[in-house]
């Protein structure tokens, strides 16, 4: 938008078909489709007219009937001109804590708000305010287990946001006032061109190109129908039902699936509804045709929540009979039997999940085995063990890729977290803790500070654990604006470094208590707890976190005293240091300190140049504080060149982004006087009306 200083982040998302053409993209960030996608061409249509005259619509259904497909493909077909703030997925299959509700659709958004100490307004409040003037579709996929919490959420932001719909996918309706529930019903199966018979044919093909020959033939056509309308027409039963072709013909899969049928339809019917029986029936019978030693591992993988590779598989899943060594074979065996589905993401290699109906078919079986305790301290040993090789890898060159893996693996992350503070509070401590860069880093602020006060306040407040603990809490509260509650905690920090004698952590106290200082706007004193003398006091690792953001606060509270040659030295000294680590964080930073240091020297396009290549590091990141404030940096310089309509628009799309932060400019009175700047001298280059207009179109850019 913006050509050189383009700063747009969208997302816009992937539908996986040819059913949204590019000119229909709208911001968001909708999953690819990854299954095979047959008929339904009447609840689309349908599905349509609902979402442009309906704000709640809830499809309900039995596991595997469909539901989350038919929501992607819906969502994917609405146009930008019905929905220009974007069309955003919110996967809750893998959330178990109600309290994380808001704070995952926040996410899911785009958004770190949810800023404790500078507002009395709660997250779902703050929540409201950034959606009330936003015309969006939200899809919530997988809410059976949160109706309640979902409900009263949904509830809130339709009341609050006129422009927002919902689209629910449930096994269960949310009894909203004013939900439209749709039931998505099993493909027809009569025919033969049924849908429910083009769906297992293309899974047979799938799994056996052979059996293109075998269904080609009238006579097995007619019992391929047959075994759909034994199967009921619900899709992931004729996905499992199909992948077995590739082991057994199709007469013999006929015998053994009505075998299986009428051994278990009398000792189901009284308990379960028949499709539900019907699904169950299909999942039990292809559980009995794997081998053994796969449907130990798939009662082992209903573990993992959401997504997961095949590194985590081995370590969790192996022992006993089942050796490591085999572990990626067997995963490739339920894979083929459409147990398993494998993807493929940008920078994280093929991915392995398990559907719900799955999943908790294979959790039933661990529970049987005795094993549920065991194989969760496994996985959440791993990512813990995960969490410490990436705080240790997160001040080099590899970074970026840190930062893209631990953001795919949050899910597993967060449930190991739950798992360990119900079980081994020290540990789940140790790795909220070594998470530090990921709460305060990669915008997790809510999330984190929950995870952390929990986990303290079930700890003896002693050792390296706890120490880091209190220091990564702070963080937290530093980016919320709880700068009061950050300054406190840092003073606690020093007490601990002093009673450990780690140098480090003295410098990382200095960090939260003259951060505390610098954003009120006292940047003497945050100047005399991080400034080089006080460094040199508490000695430490030059190549520490520790040092390193304190030469960030130091060389930002010499910009606020009007000191910018020091301030451009130190910032040169950061950015050194940093470019030798390979980091990229910190080095955005002392950009900015470079751009703002060279602004109040008049040097005005090398402010230009110093703040592009500042948001150019965070946004690979998505670091949205970083952006907001380059955004409102890069604004004054282009104003001081004279270009007040870039300047205008550039501080219109920081304001957007600003809104997704949480408080403007965090209340800082040097970053206000800086934004504030920039608007005087583009209002004085263009005038009052040329300067709304661009601003206007500069809010409207999306920040997804």
């Amino acid at each position: 938008m913006f050509g050189e200083y383009s700063v747009n982040h969208n997302q816009t998302g992937a539908t996986g078909g040819d059913h949204a053409s590019e000119s229909d993209a709208v911001p968001g960030n909708l999953p690819p489709e990854t299954a095979s996608f047959v008929g339904r061409e009447a609840e689309l249509d349908r599905l349509g007219g609902l979402l442009d005259q309906r704000r709640l619509i809830t499809l309900t259904g039995v596991g595997g009937v469909g539901k989350s497909r038919l929501a992607l493909r819906a969502a994917g077909a609405r146009p930008a001109r019905a929905r220009p703030d974007g069309v955003w997925w919110v996967e809750l299959s893998p959330l178990r804590d109600p309290g994380l509700l808001a704070t995952t659709l926040a996410h899911a958004l785009g958004l770190t708000i949810g800023v404790a100490g500078h507002t009395e307004q709660s997250l779902e409040e703050e929540l409201c305010a950034w959606i009330a003037d936003k015309t969006l579709l939200v899809v919530l996929d997988t809410c059976e287990h949160l109706v309640t919490p979902v409900r009263h959420l949904v509830g809130e932001l339709l009341q609050s946001a006129p422009g927002l719909t919902v689209l629910v996918t449930s096994r269960e309706r949310l009894g909203s006032p004013g939900e439209t529930v749709v039931e998505v019903r099993p493909l027809p199966c009569d025919g033969p061109d049924s849908d429910a018979l083009t769906l297992f044919r293309a899974r047979a093909l799938t799994a056996s190109p052979q059996a293109a020959a075998t269904l080609a033939d009238p006579a097995r056509a007619a019992l391929a129908a047959e075994v759909c309308r034994r199967l009921d027409g619900i899709p992931l039963a004729l996905e499992l039902a199909g992948a077995r072709l590739r082991v057994w013909t199709l007469e013999r899969m006929a015998q053994l699936l009505g075998a299986r049928f009428e051994v278990l339809s009398d000792t189901t019917r009284a308990a379960l509804p028949a499709r539900h029986r019907t699904l169950r029936t299909a999942i039990g019978w292809s559980h009995e045709l794997c081998e053994p030693l796969e449907r130990l591992l798939w009662a082992r993988l209903s573990v993992f929540a959401g997504d997961f590779d095949v590194a985590a598989a081995r370590t969790v899943c192996a022992g006993g009979p089942l050796p490591a060594a085999r572990v990626e074979r067997l995963l490739e065996g339920l894979v083929a039997k459409s147990v398993v589905r494998r993807s493929r993401e940008r920078g994280a290699g093929d991915r392995y999940r398990m559907l719900d109906t799955i999943r908790e078919f294979g959790h039933d079986w661990l529970t049987e085995l005795d094993e549920v305790r065991t194989v969760a301290d496994r996985h959440a040993h791993w990512y813990a063990a995960l969490a410490r090789a990436a705080e240790r890898g997160w001040m080099g060159p590899g970074q970026v890729d840190w930062y893209r893996r631990m953001s795919t693996e949050h899910a597993q992350l967060r449930t190991a977290l739950e798992h360990l503070l119900g079980t081994d509070p020290a540990a789940a401590l140790e790795m909220a803790g070594a998470l530090w860069f990921f709460w305060f880093s990669c915008g997790h602020l809510q999330e984190g500070r929950g995870f952390l006060e929990r986990a303290l306040a079930q700890v003896p407040p002693t050792g390296a654990a706890h120490a880091q603990g209190l220091w990564t809490l702070g963080l937290t509260m530093l980016l919320q604006g709880d700068l009061a509650a950050a300054g406190l905690t840092g003073l606690a920090c020093v007490r601990a470094a002093d009673a450990l004698g780690d140098p480090e952590g003295r410098l990382r106290a200095a960090y939260l208590r003259s951060v505390s200082l610098l954003m009120p706007g006292d940047p003497v004193r945050a100047l005399a707890l991080a400034g080089p003398p006080a460094r040199a006091g508490h000695g430490g690792d030059g190549d520490g976190a520790g040092l390193l953001l304190c030469r960030l606060v130091s060389a930002y509270a010499l910009c606020d005293l009007g000191r910018f040659e020091e301030a451009a030295e130190e910032a040169n000294g950061l950015r050194e240091a940093c470019v030798a680590l390979g980091e990229r964080w910190l080095r955005a930073y002392a950009d900015y300190v470079l751009a703002f240091a060279a602004l109040g020297l008049g040097q005005h396009g090398e402010a230009a140049r110093h703040v592009r290549a500042m948001l150019s590091g965070k946004r690979l990141l998505n670091d949205r504080f970083g952006i907001a404030i380059g955004l409102d940096l890069l604004a004054a310089a282009v104003a001081a060149l004279g270009d007040g309509e870039l300047a205008a628009r550039l501080l219109g799309t920081g304001h957007a982004w600003w809104r997704t932060v949480g408080r403007p400019q965090m209340g800082s009175p040097s970053l206000t006087a800086l934004r504030d700047q920039g608007e005087r001298q583009a209002r004085a280059a263009i005038g009052d009306a040329a300067f709304e207009t661009a601003f206007r179109g500069g809010a409207a850019a999306p920040t997804g």
